[in-house]
């Protein structure tokens, strides 16, 4: 007889989803990855290193002339100084890091406040460090923190909070004025922070994203995760880094060598000659994702869905009431697949406790022009 440590863990709403679409031949904007290749510079020297020996172990840390293209990226992005020795540390995607973050600091009968709609691998790590989540909705309208249900939320027992900016599902931003309020909130707490800033660079209209690596306070108590993936358009590779101060690095980097040692080297060889060739890559890419949100939002405005155009990621989300407010979104999502031919993610399944009257479903834009106008034509007719 197994007993679980994860019961209520089944296979994810991602991959469920992506096999319904695979089996209905639907139009996939449910899984959060591009249709298109990263940058053929990228691709080409990934198959350099491959050919020239660069295929054994790198240094558990991360290979040290990335963690330098990371500093001097961060140094470009947020005007602040983070050390590429004992500060970065490269990791086999970003929900690895999130896990030895967790992993890391949270002992038996912590507490991790969370956000709802909350992505899914938060809890199961928090689990399986002994720890309880601690459930705090987002506003319903705009996804903001509500900051007086946070303090009612905080206890003795709260060691960690969550934070995810820009994002993930609803492509909300966190603003330097809340990250002052959250500052002086936990200011003379044990607290720290994983902030899931995976999405960092993928934020529109001249809003800038505030992270917690440019706020000194809150920096020196916090994990800073982010993924080469999402910002170099090559999900699969599956490379993420943490940043965090010297002493919470050394403790993750306890956990992070017994759970994958390193990284992949060859692919971290490719990012780093990448990252030193073409900087403004990063620069670029708000503008480049900005496009597509625009040109997917545009060809919807004839449909029955109403939406508000998000300020981050590469997902938009869109109400259904007015086509059939009968369904729960799970069921929504399922009906637009198989009758449809275009593939969702329904909202509710980031969250504990579903607002019962919320009809939202989440569609990704990161795809090639012709995907996004086929899609759009499908949604308009339903």
């Amino acid at each position: 007889m197994i007993t679980s440590k994860l019961p209520n863990v089944g296979i994810t709403i991602f991959t469920q989803m992506s096999q319904l679409a695979a089996s209905s031949g639907a139009l996939n904007l449910s899984q959060g990855f591009p249709d298109f290749d990263g940058p053929q510079a990228l691709r080409d020297a990934l198959g350099w290193h491959v050919a020239n020996g660069h295929n054994q172990y790198c240094p558990m840390t991360g290979l040290p002339a990335l963690r330098q293209q990371v500093a001097a990226k961060i140094a470009r992005s947020y005007g602040v100084s983070v050390d590429a020795e004992d500060e970065v540390t490269i990791t086999p995607g970003a929900t690895q890091a999130i896990f030895c973050a967790i992993q890391a600091v949270i002992h038996s009968g912590d507490e991790v406040i969370v956000f709802d709609p909350a992505y899914d691998s938060y809890e199961p790590s928090v689990a399986l460090a002994g720890g309880r989540c601690v459930h705090v909705q987002l506003a319903a309208n705009d996804f903001a923190i509500d900051f007086q249900a946070l303090k009612d939320a905080l206890s003795p027992r709260t060691r960690m909070i969550i934070l995810n900016s820009p994002h993930n599902p609803s492509g909300a931003l966190i603003s330097r004025a809340e990250l002052e309020q959250l500052a002086e909130l936990i200011r003379d707490r044990d607290i720290y922070l994983v902030s899931d800033e995976v999405y960092e660079h993928l934020v529109y209209d001249g809003v800038p994203h505030a992270s917690v690596l440019a706020h000194q306070e809150l920096y020196q108590r916090a994990f800073v995760v982010s993924s080469f993936g999402k910002t170099y358009h090559v999900t699969g590779w599956k490379t993420g880094y943490v940043v965090a101060p010297p002493a919470l690095t050394a403790e993750l980097r306890k956990v992070h060598q017994y759970v994958s040692f390193c990284g992949v080297t060859p692919l971290q060889y490719a990012l780093a000659d990448y990252m030193a060739a073409h900087p403004e890559h990063v620069e670029q890419l708000p503008a480049f994702y900005q496009g597509k949100r625009d040109l997917f939002c545009d060809l919807l405005l004839p449909s029955r869905f109403s939406f508000t155009r998000v300020t981050g990621t590469y997902f938009q989300l869109v109400d259904y009431s007015q086509i059939r407010p009968d369904l729960n979104d799970v069921d929504m999502a399922v009906w637009m697949t198989r009758e449809h031919g275009v593939a969702a993610i329904p909202v509710s399944v980031f969250y504990q406790n579903p607002p019962q009257e919320q009809r939202l479903v989440r569609l990704c834009f990161a795809k090639r022009e012709e995907t996004l106008r086929e899609a759009a034509e499908k949604l308009c007719v339903i």
